[in-house]
């Protein structure tokens, strides 16, 4: 199967398994999904899934976010920034949509803004 097939059935993305650890600035043009710890910050031209057991110190700009585990640090989304029942973050919040399903823990502000005013830095 040819990578723009793979592209459009959604099989194209980064991963950082359980356990795995990276400390530094992460640059994705795929979706990423975080099941291990990172300190630094992620910048992502599409989903970034931090799971149950992932943890992120750090800053994330992305298009949107699925946040299951951990984050501590602000978090930039051009379209929607999902919190997940697990989810506990400690942040400052730039994104078009916020989700919070109930039992999440959110620490910080909020501000939301149109996709055309907030953009993901590379």
């Amino acid at each position: 199967m040819a990578k723009e097939e793979l592209a459009s059935f959604g099989s194209l993305y980064n991963s950082l398994t359980d356990e795995s650890r990276i400390v530094g600035r992460i640059v994705a043009n795929n979706d990423f999904r975080i099941d291990g710890e990172i300190e630094g910050d992620i910048s992502c031209n599409g989903k970034i899934v931090v799971g149950e057991n992932g943890y992120l110190k750090g800053s994330i700009s992305c298009v949107s976010a699925e946040i299951i585990g951990r984050v501590e640090g602000n978090i930039t989304a051009t379209e929607t920034l999902s919190l997940r029942s697990t989810a506990n973050i400690k942040s400052r919040v730039i994104a078009k949509r916020l989700l919070i399903e109930p039992k999440a823990v959110f620490d910080g502000s909020c501000s939301f803004k149109s996709s055309e005013t907030v953009s993901v830095k590379d």
